[in-house]
C-alpha cells in the first residue's frame, strides 16, 4: 500500500510542479489530493496523464494523510502547518514560515541529509528559499574538501520567483514595448522589462533586503555558522531559472581543477565548463531540469583560495517543488514516514 499525499497550493506554480514531479518521480502514492483557497475548489490540476479535482485546504481532514507539500505562502502554513502536523501528517513546507524555527529542520537532501531526523518535534520540515537551494548543493562538497571561509553572492534570478503574477507582468509588459502600450508596474516596483531590478522582497533596517537575509540565515543553518556569507539579490527579466555569481574563499588551498573534479562526483551538480562560446549553461538550458549546474570554474587570483563559480537551476524545481519531494523520499527511504493505510 502507498502513501497518501496532499498538495497544498495546488493551483499556483510550484504546486502544479509538485503534482508533475511526483508523477515524474513514481512516487509510491496511492492517492493524491490538490487542495487550494475555497475560490479554486472545484478547478482541474494535472497529475500525471491523470485530471484530479481540487478540494478546500480549510475543510480537509488531514488524519489519514501522510503528508502535506505545503507552496500556499507563509500566511496559510503559519496558520495550518501546526494543526495539520498535530494530526499525525507531515508537513514538507516550501515558504519561510518555518525556516528559521530552531526546532523545525530545514533541509536539503544533498547537503544535510540527517537533519530530517528532527522533524518529529512538529512535524514540519522546512524547504529553504529557491536561491539559496541552488546555492548549497554546490558549496557542500567544496566545504567538505576545503573550508569555505567567506562567500559573495550576486543572485539574478527568474520573476517565476514571484509567482504567476510576475511572469504575467514580464509577458505584459515585453508586448507593451513593442507595441508602444503604456508599461504598467504592479508586482514589481520598476518596469522588469528589458531590466534588472536589485530589490527582491522587503528592505531590512541594515539596507539588506530580506530575500539576501534568506540566503545569508539559511546558508549558515544548513551548511555551517561560521561561514561568512554575503548577498546581492536580482530580479532579472528572464521567466524560469535562477543564475548566481559566486565567489567563495577557502581556509585551504584548492585550485579549480580540483574543484571541477569534485563538483563532478557531487549529489545534484551537473558540470558544464567549457572555456569556449556557450560552453557554459543559462536559465533557458536549465529549465525543466533537475541538476544544479555549474559552469565558469575558475581561480581568483585576488584573494588567497580564492574561486568564481556560475550556479544556475530550474528554481520551480530544485528551489522549491523537487527538493520538496525529495525530502518526502528521504523521510520514506530511511523508515522515518510509513504509510498509515498500511500500519493500519
Amino acid at each position: 500500500m502507498g502513501f497518501k499525499i496532499a498538495v497544498a497550493g495546488a493551483t499556483g506554480n510550484v504546486g502544479r510542479e509538485m503534482l508533475d514531479i511526483l508523477a515524474e518521480r513514481n512516487f509510491p502514492a496511492d492517492e493524491v489530493v490538490p487542495l487550494a483557497s475555497s475560490r479554486s475548489v472545484g478547478r482541474d490540476v494535472s497529475y500525471g496523464d491523470r485530471t484530479l479535482k481540487v478540494r478546500n485546504l480549510e475543510t480537509y481532514d488531514f488524519s489519514g494523510t501522510d503528508f502535506c507539500l505545503m507552496s500556499a505562502g507563509g500566511k496559510v502554513s503559519e496558520k495550518w502547518s501546526p494543526k495539520i502536523g498535530a494530526q499525525g501528517c507531515v508537513v514538507i513546507d516550501n515558504s519561510s514560515a518555518w525556516r528559521y524555527h530552531a526546532d523545525v529542520p530545514l533541509v536539503v537532501p544533498e547537503v544535510n541529509p540527517d537533519a530530517v531526523e528532527g522533524f518529529t518535534k512538529r512535524n514540519i520540515i522546512a524547504n529553504p528559499n529557491c536561491s539559496t537551494a541552488q546555492l548549497v548543493v554546490a558549496l557542500k562538497p567544496l566545504h567538505d574538501a576545503a573550508k569555505i571561509r567567506r562567500v559573495v553572492v550576486a543572485t539574478y534570478q527568474s520573476v517565476s520567483g514571484g509567482g504567476k503574477d510576475a511572469m504575467d507582468e514580464l509577458f505584459n509588459q515585453t508586448r507593451a514595448v513593442f507595441v508602444a502600450d503604456p508599461i504598467e508596474n504592479k508586482k514589481f516596483t520598476k518596469r522588469i522589462a528589458f531590466n534588472v531590478i536589485p530589490h527582491i522582497d522587503v528592505f531590512m533596517d541594515d539596507g539588506y533586503t530580506k530575500e539576501e537575509w534568506k540566503v545569508l540565515a539559511e546558508t549558515k543553518k544548513m551548511l555551517d555558522p561560521k561561514i561568512k556569507i554575503t548577498c546581492t539579490a536580482v530580479r532579472v527579466p528572464v521567466f524560469i531559472g535562477h543564475a548566481e555569481a559566486v565567489n567563495i574563499e577557502f581556509e585551504n588551498e584548492i585550485s579549480a581543477d580540483e574543484a571541477r573534479d569534485i563538483l563532478r562526483d557531487a549529489p545534484g551538480c551537473l558540470v558544464v565548463d567549457k572555456r569556449e562560446d556557450g560552453g557554459y549553461v543559462t536559465p533557458y538550458e536549465c529549465a525543466g531540469e533537475d541538476a544544479t549546474f555549474i559552469s565558469r570554474i575558475r581561480e581568483d587570483a585576488t584573494v588567497e583560495n580564492g574561486l568564481n563559480i556560475w550556479i544556475v537551476s530550474d528554481n520551480l524545481r530544485k528551489g522549491a517543488a523537487l527538493n520538496a519531494i525529495q525530502i518526502a523520499e528521504l523521510l520514506v527511504a530511511r523508515g522515518l514516514v510509513t504509510a498509515k493505510n498500511q500500519a493500519a
